[in-house]
């Protein structure tokens, strides 16, 4: 059963109001299903609008934020903050805190940590879904590069279909409970 859920996500909001709205769609949905989140700590962005509909619905809600970063961030109220001294312990500790992993719309950062947390899964770091959430299309190009890198030889199919892709928060939460890792692919 998925307890906590890492969001990754963007500290703008992007330039289309539906990506603000799908950031506290999906906080809202978490918290009806109380589910804690993990996310990166920021109050600003979608960040700052996922985490306050968590806590406002009454999720837990912990940021972990670097050291750098925490001296420049106002802090959130109702939120548990983790201070870490740099990248590499944020995300190694919101992996450590997650049960699964979603990102919604963001830039290098999110998809650094999305790619990263995929990584740990094909690696066996860990065995927790990792899933985007296709508000309005974004991740659409996304998708049909990661189908020809499958196509090229440089993903496992079984590893490109872990990835769970949905565009409806709903469906994306009953796919998180009932993912299974994926099973053991040889190279070809």
């Amino acid at each position: 059963m998925v307890k906590s859920i890492c969001v990754f996500c963007g500290s703008g909001t992007g330039n289309r109001p539906v990506f603000a709205e799908a950031a506290r769609e999906w906080g809202r949905l978490m918290a009806e299903h109380g589910v804690h989140l993990v996310y990166g700590g920021s109050n600003i962005g979608l960040m700052g609008l996922v985490s306050a509909a968590a806590r406002d619905g009454g999720s837990k809600v912990t940021g972990v934020i670097p050291r750098r970063i925490a001296d420049r961030v106002p802090r959130q109220d109702g939120v548990e903050m983790e201070v870490v001294p740099g990248m590499h312990e944020r995300k190694a500790r919101m992996y450590e805190l997650a049960d699964a992993f979603v990102s919604l719309p963001g830039g290098i950062g999110t998809l650094d940590e999305t790619f990263e947390a995929w990584t740990w899964n094909q690696l066996g770091y860990h065995a927790k879904p990792v899933a985007l959430l296709n508000v309005n299309g974004f991740y659409d190009a996304l998708e049909t590069f990661l189908d020809e890198v499958t196509e090229q030889g440089f993903l496992k199919r079984t590893m490109r279909s872990s990835l769970i892709v949905e565009s409806n928060p709903i469906l994306l939460m009953d796919k998180l409970e009932l993912w299974t890792p994926p099973a053991e692919e040889k190279w070809a």
